[in-house]
């Protein structure tokens, strides 16, 4: 035997030992035949992704190294697969025994042969469009979970679904919002253990009551319920937690619902039998009118544990007591076991809107650290030692004077997924640098089914006004991929994006970062030092949570790309739709030529309105369109930019609104909220405002 064969035939063992290491032994056989104890033990079987975290701790971190530092430039794709859509992507796919299953935008949900892209199954849960006016931030959702042969999705009109993982053939389907009383929406995963699967909702911008609830797997039963903020006291509490609860509100703030939506990060900890979740902002946003001015508004805000078999209450900590800027606490949860101060420490991470890196030591929600990781931070100077509460500036507060704050609703990070790679020590995560007005609305009124929040966030220009809107003037939108250390609560370096935001992240024992940016590229960081590796033009914005599998002793990175959300790049059109795009070490995929795109917008139409109209028309447009299609008429997401419609836009421009003519697209009729003069208004508007821009 030849030196050379000899080692052929080790490399070749090696190999299969490998590969055999990184299989995925089946529970009881059959399609995603994923239970609790599998995702416990999810660093037995690297080679899957079986829930959209990875694994309980949801730090995103893979123990896969065969793409590395060093062979990351030889990183090409193998595979793609066209989701047929413009909107929003938001997605970490989940991969099991080879088979990848993820949601698109509605909540499409396909099944693909994850070594080929091929398509097994596809389902459409039929979200009627007409919900797409419910919805904060495009018709998004982030994943589903699987568990015992189902795939569980939860669909953007609250609709709770299991579908068989062989088939896609609906298991059982329930409600988990009353859509009749209040517009509710799911753009969350579902999070899935011990025969139980939970979900939040969102819609607190339409005055809804937030809530998590957990539901029987096999037959979506309702098991408990935790609700977020206390309702009616005439109608009588839940339990003692919203009695308590309770009195931190006052006036009648149940009318518009109170807020509070855990509309993203739910985390199961099967060391200590809890479910942490962050909770959202209040409705409407300012603590004045929501109650009165007077007290904290629990649990507005905050990061809450409750017992994971009967939903009890276990701890709170609330991060933005009287919350009235829209700083939810919904971004990405993540549990570790961290060295602090010569103790090992069992803790949840978050970085909030907020700008403020917290660690909290999750036994009972003590405050360990708060770091700040915002570089402009008008908002608030750190925390109080012992309470956690934040030291408010007095920038911050709008109630009388319009203020420009940073950071803001946009968020300085947001819902974009950040990782943790325990080698490092370091979690990585977008940062977004940015400025907004806010204003009370003096004219607010409480309106379900409607934006109905209480700021002015596109308040017409005034005497009142004009400092906060020429200071706004002079500030730029900047972002950077930041590492940071959760135990020194410091920055450890940082890459700069040339636009605004970013998408989420995922971190391998290869040294390596993986994140798409607004610039359209996906690339790879060495995860020690931040310096680029690689990168590959994704022709959209991969703003999903990558995610990393292994199948037939090929290691695979995955990222589910398209469309783009608020802080990223302007000015950057989407020219592809979404896709899912799929790398290996000497992929040989390609993807199409993008078509042509005119160098121009479409000049201004021939609308000349009244300086009244036009006024009507900015009042008119941020109370109802803003939300989808931008401030100001900026749009910094997939929705179409009204400032340059084509000239068939235009001359349809009423029956679009009023009518519904493209209702097939998600643009519904708003007959029942916007009037023919409102109409007339809002297109003047639009013209004016694209006058303002055009070829700047």
């Amino acid at each position: 035997m030849t030196h050379k064969l000899a080692a052929s035939l080790v490399a070749a063992f090696a190999l299969g030992l490998c590969a055999i290491a990184l299989s995925a032994p089946r529970i009881s056989g059959g399609p995603a035949a994923v239970d609790t104890q599998r995702i416990i033990q999810s660093d037995r079987e690297p080679g899957n992704w079986m829930s959209v975290g990875r694994t309980y701790s949801e730090q995103r971190y893979s123990p896969l190294k065969q793409i590395n530092e060093t062979t990351v430039g030889k990183l090409a794709l193998a595979w793609h697969y066209d989701l047929n859509t413009q909107r929003g992507i938001e997605g970490t796919p989940v991969v099991v025994d080879g088979v990848m299953y993820l949601t698109s935008a509605w909540t499409i949900t396909y099944a693909l042969d994850a070594r080929t892209g091929q398509e097994l199954w596809k389902y459409d849960p039929k979200v009627p469009p007409e919900w797409s006016r419910f919805v904060c931030c495009d018709v998004v959702s982030r994943g589903p979970a699987v568990y015992e042969g189902k795939v569980i999705i939860a669909t953007l009109d609250g609709r709770l679904i299991a579908l068989n993982a062989r088939t896609g053939k609906p298991l059982w389907e329930t409600a988990t919002t009353d859509n009749t009383q209040a517009a509710y929406s799911i753009t969350g995963a579902p999070r899935v253990f011990n025969g139980k699967v939970i979900i939040g909702n969102g819609g607190i911008e339409y005055g809804v009551r937030g809530y998590v609830t957990a539901y029987d797997v096999n037959t979506g039963k309702q098991l408990w319920r935790f609700y977020t903020v206390p309702g009616n006291p005439r109608d009588g509490f839940e339990n003692k937690t919203m009695e308590m609860a309770a009195r931190t509100w006052s006036g009648e703030w149940w009318v518009q619902g109170g807020g509070g939506a855990a509309w993203d990060s739910m985390v199961y900890d099967p060391e200590l039998n809890q479910v942490y979740f962050g909770t959202g902002n209040g409705s409407p946003w300012p603590h004045k009118l929501r109650s009165e001015g007077k007290g904290d508004n629990l649990f507005l805000a905050s990061i809450v544990a409750v017992d994971a078999d009967t939903g009890e209450y276990a701890w709170h900590f609330q991060m933005i007591p009287e919350e009235s800027w829209d700083f939810d606490t919904t971004q990405p949860l993540m549990l570790a076991d961290l060295q602090i101060d010569g103790k090992a420490r069992k803790v949840v991470m978050q970085a909030p809107k907020h700008g403020y890196f917290y660690v909290l030591d999750r036994n009972d929600g003590k405050l360990i650290s708060a770091g700040r990781f915002s570089d402009n931070n008008n908002f608030m100077s750190g925390v109080e030692p012992g309470t956690g509460r934040p030291i408010v500036l007095p920038t911050a507060r709008y109630e009388d004077v319009p203020r420009l704050l940073a950071p803001n609703a946009v968020a300085a990070h947001s819902w974009q997924p950040m990782s943790y790679n325990p080698a490092t020590g370091l979690v990585y995560f977008p940062v977004l640098e940015s400025w907004i007005p806010y204003q009370l609305d003096e004219g607010y009124k409480p309106e379900k089914f409607r934006v109905s929040i209480g700021t002015n966030m596109g308040a017409e220009p005034s005497e009142k006004n004009a400092a906060v809107r020429a200071e706004a003037m002079t500030k730029t939108v900047t972002g950077h991929l930041l590492a940071y250390d959760p135990v020194k609560q410091k920055e450890a370096w940082r890459v700069p994006y040339s636009g605004g935001g970013a998408g989420g992240t995922v971190t391998t024992a290869g040294n390596l970062v993986f994140e798409g940016t607004g610039e359209q590229q996906f690339v790879a960081y060495r995860a020690t030092d931040g310096k680029k590796l690689w990168e590959f033009d994704a022709q959209t914005v991969p703003m999903a949570g990558p995610m990393t599998y292994f199948i037939g002793g090929e290691q695979y990175v995955a990222v589910q790309a398209g469309g783009a959300t608020f802080g990223f790049a302007m000015g950057r059109p989407q020219r592809s739709g979404g896709r899912v795009l799929v790398f290996k070490l000497g992929g040989t995929d390609r993807l199409p030529p993008l078509p042509p795109v005119s160098p121009l917008a479409p000049p201004p139409a021939d609308i000349n309105g009244t300086e009244d109209q036009i006024r009507a028309g900015q009042a008119a447009y941020h109370k109802t369109c803003a939300q989808c299609h931008g401030r100001d008429a900026v749009s910094t997401n997939a929705i179409p930019d009204l400032r340059f419609m084509q000239p068939q836009a235009h001359a349809e421009f009423n029956d679009i609104v009023l009518k519904g003519i493209r209702s097939a697209k998600g643009m519904q009729s708003f007959a029942d909220v916007v009037s023919p003069a409102d109409a007339e208004a809002i297109h003047a508007y639009l013209v004016a405002r694209a006058r303002e821009d055009y070829q700047k």
